[in-house]
């Protein structure tokens, strides 16, 4: 899967150049994980010295953080009215309005990652390498997103409208990370597949609603047999 070109512009300011460099970092961690990048590679690649690099961002790990809370951001502001429609739903629920809030979250992700093969990569070093980088810039934050909708799954699941009796927050993970496993997977689908369509508009849509009723069927019960 080809590389996209990057919305996020470069202008000549200090926000332009803070951009720049994170844009190159990400490219760089993407390609060669954290302990392969190397702060030389992303300042060649951004245009810019590795003492502004240091200056922004103090080392590695906090040019690293950045570009994972970049990340979230992009993806907080996408998720936020759905995240509000969950929490409005705290005390009230239906089943059928539960799978169209499910299939969202995961929608969301899915086309995000598709669009980000950047993100997808450096995902899956993470993953590899037992989020061994991650754990180090986790924040407080990342704790009491989690926390903020645990109490309306742990709900649904004392309902009887969740499948499993595993930690519901745990499912929900679960859940939202199954949208890595196809992008992840695109080149190799198409090594093993040459003659397939993998990467078209049709086709990723047909992959989302694929990975979206797989995950939402799995994880919460039909609606006859809560009736």
């Amino acid at each position: 899967m080809s590389e996209p070109e990057s919305r996020r512009g470069r202008v000549h300011d200090a926000e332009g150049a803070r951009e720049a460099i994170l844009n190159a970092a990400e490219s760089i961690f993407a390609e060669h994980g954290f302990d392969g990048a190397r702060i030389d590679t992303i300042a060649a690649a951004s245009g810019y010295n590795k003492s502004l690099i240091f200056h922004y961002f103090d080392d590695k790990l906090g040019l690293y953080s950045a570009v994972i809370r970049r990340v979230d951001k992009e993806i907080d502001d996408l998720q936020a009215e759905l995240v509000v429609s969950l929490l409005k739903n705290e005390t009230a629920f239906n089943i059928h309005e539960l799978r169209t809030l499910l299939k969202m979250a995961i929608g969301i992700f899915f086309d995000y990652l598709v669009e980000h093969p950047r993100v997808v990569r450096i995902l899956l070093w993470e993953m590899a390498e037992g989020w061994q980088t991650y754990v180090k810039i986790m924040s407080q934050k990342d704790r009491d997103d989690i926390a903020q909708i645990a109490p309306f799954f742990r709900k649904l699941q004392s309902e009887g409208l969740l499948r499993s009796h595993i930690d519901p927050s745990v499912q929900f993970i679960m859940a939202i990370f199954s949208c890595i496993h196809y992008p992840g997977m695109l080149p190799l689908l198409q090594m093993l597949l040459p003659g397939e369509d993998f990467s078209s508009g049709p086709a990723l849509a047909r992959a989302k609603e694929y990975v979206i009723e797989f995950v939402t069927r799995g994880m919460i019960v039909d609606p006859a047999e809560h009736a």
